[in-house]
């Protein structure tokens, strides 16, 4: 029996059918891998993710981190995956090989994640995090940093995070208070509190590596004042060794919705209960340039943003499989035309509504995995470009899809969770059904690494502005090339997102043109779910094109589902566009004292 996580026929048609993943090999950077690597590596991550991460999904979620005032305690079923994961290399699967990895392309290293994502949302934050770190780390480090601290992440012996909200700074980073004052022997001594650090504190592996955004001794005020620092849980001797304890204390642990799995912590630096050297202040080290810790730090955000995205997604369609297996087992009711009351009930997923949610749930799920894995895919194009111009236009089309990749699945694939529970009725709302715990981790995914409404302001605010545009017309021009090449049987949906992407380009213009900002940006949330929308529509376009001609069950419901996308959620875009060109200032106007 398949296992209900995802679909790896799915996974397969997307990589290899469609996104033609095997010809990167043809480029130098991927030259020594293969379509058989590429197989291996696949299977391998969906045996480690059935075997070791999915069976204590359950029990991480009851019995969720403690803390005893000293240390926390977090289940051993956890630490036994992660351990499987490493041995597996697969930590540094997508990492250059100068530093330990793989060097795979990313597009396939995130095919693999997302089945740990999907089998343990929970215990697959601690790998996701650490790997996020390690690359900022790889890019921006110097040798010696990358030595220290990224070789023991790649080996499995160190995890890693990013600290970055603080307990009365969330997403509003321009205020972060905690602060970094230099010692006489280059490094940094910090001080300050962070908040909502995910596997901020736990016992696993040898060391935790800390990514600290701080504001250095004589910065100015405001996000162009902001440093980013190491600062590990234990110090690293010269010869790789664990030397003494740093000052970060964990002051307590946040007890969450979902996600219990994953230890997440209010963190003090600097406290004063160790002092390491005999001074005060908690050892950081500066990363690059001081004063451009933010920009540093977007490396690891953007990454993060996108694998919430994928875990978005993953969970929707583990909610969605699993759905789909009870519609096809339970048998209650008859068909509306059917009136003898002595015929065999029927299994709910002959019934039209039940159809329908989980039609839905398979247009948002499929949507969204081809919107992550092409949005993966893009990275590997960015490195491997031949010319400037070329990477140049990838970055342009990278940055104007990273927001959506990260919103766009984090509530239509909720949805697609919200759908499971109601297709297993009050079974569903019970935690006999693993679909109630789905909902719950999914919701955290709308909210962390940036909220979707922040999601929204990026795109509409930075991202289809910059360059005077450039951003948008890359992505006009990668959607009508999609347009262009779909064959006659697709025209109508074809001719459909023309109109709706060039409608969206006299929106944007309207928005921008002598208007006050705060009207512009008072709805870029409908902005952005019109977009997302538009985005997928395309890829669902794109999935239909590589399927055109090809028989069987598998392919029907690709069309299907494409079908599905077009006719019943595109047209979602024309309200939400009608309300941007409306100019409709009610959320600029409004005051707060009448809520």
């Amino acid at each position: 029996m398949a296992n209900l996580l995802l679909s790896s026929r799915d996974v397969e048609f997307l990589l290899f059918e469609w996104l033609k993943a095997d010809s990167l090999t043809s480029r130098p950077r991927y030259s020594e891998h293969s379509r058989e690597v590429f197989d291996a590596v696949l299977a391998l991550s969906e045996q480690i993710a059935v075997e070791e991460f999915a069976p204590h999904n359950r029990m991480s979620d009851v019995q969720e981190p403690t803390f005893d005032g000293e240390r926390v305690h977090v289940i051993p079923e956890v630490e036994r995956a992660l351990t499987a994961f490493a041995n597996a290399g697969l930590i540094g699967a997508g990492m250059d090989a100068s530093v330990g990895g793989e060097q795979l392309p990313h597009v396939i290293s995130r095919a693999c994640f997302t089945w740990f994502a999907a089998a343990n949302s929970a215990t697959s934050a601690y790998p996701m995090l650490s790997m996020g770190n390690a690359n900022l780390l790889t890019r921006y480090g110097t040798p010696e940093q990358i030595d220290r601290f990224v070789r023991p992440v790649v080996e499995g012996r160190f995890f890693g995070t990013m600290c970055l909200s603080e307990p009365d700074v969330g997403s509003s980073l321009a205020d972060v208070t905690t602060r970094a004052v230099p010692s006489d022997d280059g490094s940094y001594r910090v001080f300050g509190s962070k908040m909502w650090i995910s596997a901020g504190d736990h016992e696993m592996g040898e060391n935790i590596v800390h990514l600290v955004l701080a504001r250095a001794a004589g910065s100015p005020a405001g996000a162009k004042g902001l440093s980013l620092f190491i600062v590990p849980r234990f110090l690293v001797n010269d010869d790789g060794s664990i030397g003494e304890r740093n000052d970060v204390v964990l002051g307590g642990l946040n007890h969450k919705m979902g996600y219990r799995g994953t230890v997440n912590a209010l963190l003090n630096f600097g406290e004063g209960k160790h002092t390491p050297g005999g001074e005060a202040g908690a050892v950081g080290y500066l990363v690059g340039e001081q004063n451009r810790g933010l920009d540093y730090m977007f490396h690891m955000m953007n990454e993060a943003r996108v694998a919430v995205g994928a875990s978005a997604v993953a969970l929707g369609y583990s909610g969605y499989l699993h759905a789909l297996e009870y519609a096809r087992t339970r048998p209650q009711g008859r068909l509306a035309w059917a009136k003898d009351p002595g015929s065999p009930q029927v299994p709910i997923v002959q019934h039209a509504d039940v159809r329908r949610m989980l039609l839905a749930s398979k247009s948002y799920v499929e949507g969204g995995l081809a919107l992550i894995l092409f949005t993966a895919k893009l990275l590997d194009e960015e490195a491997t470009a031949q010319t400037p111009e070329e990477a140049d236009r990838v970055s342009l089309l990278l940055d104007m899809l990273t927001p959506i990749a990260k919103g766009w699945p984090s509530q239509w694939c909720l949805r697609a969770n919200d759908h499971a529970i109601q297709v297993h009725g009050g079974y569903g709302y019970t935690r006999e059904y693993p679909v109630e715990q789905m909902y719950r981790d999914n919701r955290l995914n709308p909210i962390h690494e940036g909220t979707d409404g922040i999601q929204g302001l990026d795109l509409l605010g930075r991202k289809v502005v910059v360059r005077n545009g450039e951003g948008l017309r890359v992505l006009v021009e990668a959607i009508t090339a999609a347009t262009a090449k779909a064959p006659e049987s697709l025209s109508e949906y074809a001719n459909t997102l023309n109109e709706a992407i060039m409608r969206v380009v006299r929106v944007t213009a309207l928005l921008w043109k002598d208007r006050d900002p705060r009207t512009a940006l008072a709805n870029s949330q409908a902005y952005a779910d019109a977009v997302g929308h538009i985005v997928v529509a395309w890829l669902w376009l794109e999935q239909m094109t590589a399927a055109e001609g090809k028989t069987g069950t598998f392919y029907d419901g690709k069309r299907l589902a494409g079908r599905y996308f077009f006719t019943h959620e595109l047209p979602r875009t024309g309200p939400m566009l009608d309300l941007l060109e409306s100019g409709d200032t009610l959320l600029v106007d409004l005051d707060d004292e009448c809520l």
